[in-house]
């Protein structure tokens, strides 16, 4: 079995932590930026990128504060998830996102770089 490693890497965003979520714990978000489609059925996520789709299950959410996924083809291995959550700072009140994943030791840079275009993508949509 593959051994995936957790990172997580932080960004700071311009944005209400309840705009923020908007863009990650809806489909409709999500498809705004993440992905070219996005639908929900039940508790499962489909996403769709140039065709191809890959389906994730929520695992854990909190509105406006964090959602945790797990890809379905991931589902054996139990501890491999993806979440976003939101950070306040309490005293400067600076949003940050908090991005959890999981990739294989030699991917790590490459899914953080994937991570890093991905938020720039969302930064645009929001203007942030």
């Amino acid at each position: 079995m593959i051994t995936k490693v957790k990172f997580e890497i932080e960004f700071p965003i311009h944005a209400s932590p309840q705009m923020l979520y908007q863009y990650f714990g809806t489909p409709s978000g999500l498809s705004e930026w993440f992905a070219d489609n996005v639908n929900l059925r039940g508790d499962i996520y489909t996403f769709v990128w140039d065709g191809s789709e890959e389906q994730a299950r929520v695992l854990q959410e909190r509105p406006n504060e964090k959602i945790k996924f797990r890809w379905l083809e991931d589902e054996d291995d139990n501890k491999s998830y993806f979440e976003f959550k939101i950070q306040v700072d309490e005293l400067t009140k600076d949003v940050s996102l908090i991005i959890t994943d999981f990739a294989e030791e030699d991917e790590v840079e490459e899914s953080k770089m994937f991570w890093e275009n991905q938020i720039d993508g969302l930064k645009h949509t929001i203007g942030a």
